[in-house]
């Protein structure tokens, strides 16, 4: 089944305004109907909690109210109302788009892609060894960089049954497993892309159930690391980060946020065809990132060592 990725993550939220308003600092761009976009039209949709469109909360009341698939085309969505029809129901909304639930719970919908494509220069390095990537005279660090997230990365769920997870998204929606942690559980691209992971799931308790983290992908480490740090200075609560993972090998940044979950920044994420063979180790701090920095105030080494920071 061609699914690229997701396309929006629908939220159901209390504090509607400052949900809004985060997103906004986190550079979306409101477009009205409580949609907020990255640059290819991938999106956030904020909503409040009673809002009668939503589809039910999970038991645990995670705000996360419904993931929704981008596809290739009409054929992808026959095929997944087909396959999905034999055991459940399947609703066809009046855009044509299908919902529906996974078998842990998770509302599901199913959509001819929004994503538009983006024509923007990736970030460049220059290395000894290498033909130059920018040009004589041209400058790479530019303060007054306003970066954008380009793309809707990821989700990864809480679930009570890892294995249950799994066993859906690869054998129905037809999603590869890239590279597991044995203790946790799968990273899982669908057949539409070639990015190392759209879905990661952690093996939790039952009353944990439901969305631990979303990102969008910028356009290298510097933006990420000029981002973030925009996002802190604007009073926004830094949780991990800045770091560069190794399953995915993507850089990373996560923060607190007012929708009940994590909220990242990643870039530079690995791609592979199904030629790839998946890797499997425990998760721990030893597996999980290549090396990990601690945002700290800007500082000058003036005449003494940096200030501790409190």
């Amino acid at each position: 089944m061609n699914i690229i990725g997701p396309d929006a993550l629908v939220f159901g939220v209390e504090n509607v305004k400052d949900c809004e308003q985060y997103l906004i600092d986190y550079g979306l761009d409101s477009v009205g109907d409580g949609r907020f976009e990255a640059l290819d039209g991938t999106s956030i949709v904020v909503l409040p909690k009673d809002d009668a469109s939503l589809p039910p909360a999970l038991p645990t009341g995670n705000m996360l109210r419904k993931t929704i698939y981008g596809v290739a085309d009409q054929n992808t969505l026959d095929a997944i109302a087909g396959e999905l029809g034999t055991d459940r129901e399947v609703k066809v909304l009046d855009d044509g788009s299908l919902v529906a639930n996974d078998d842990l719970g998770f509302t599901l919908g199913f959509q001819i892609t929004v994503r538009k494509a983006i024509d923007l220069p990736a970030e460049t390095v220059n290395a000894p060894g290498a033909a130059p990537q920018r040009p004589v005279n041209v400058a790479a660090a530019d303060p007054d960089a306003a970066p954008k997230p380009r793309s809707l990365s990821h989700v990864v769920y809480f679930v009570p049954d890892v294995a249950k997870g799994e066993a859906f998204y690869t054998q129905r929606l037809g999603f590869r497993c890239t590279d597991r942690f044995t203790n946790a559980g799968p990273f899982l691209r669908p057949a539409g892309t070639q990015d190392h992971h759209t879905l990661f799931m952690i093996q939790t308790p039952p009353f944990l159930q439901g969305c631990e983290h979303f990102t969008f992908h910028m356009g290298g480490p510097s933006e990420v690391m000029q981002a973030g740090t925009r996002f802190v200075e604007k009073g926004y609560e830094s949780f991990w980060g800045p770091g560069r993972h190794i399953f995915g090998s993507n850089w990373f940044w996560y923060f607190n946020s007012p929708f009940g979950c994590h909220v990242e920044y990643d870039a530079d994420m690995d791609i592979h065809d199904d030629e790839w063979t998946a890797r499997e180790a425990l998760s721990s701090e030893d597996t999980s990132q290549i090396f990990l920095f601690q945002h700290r105030d800007k500082w000058f080494p003036s005449g003494g060592p940096p200030p501790a920071k409190e």
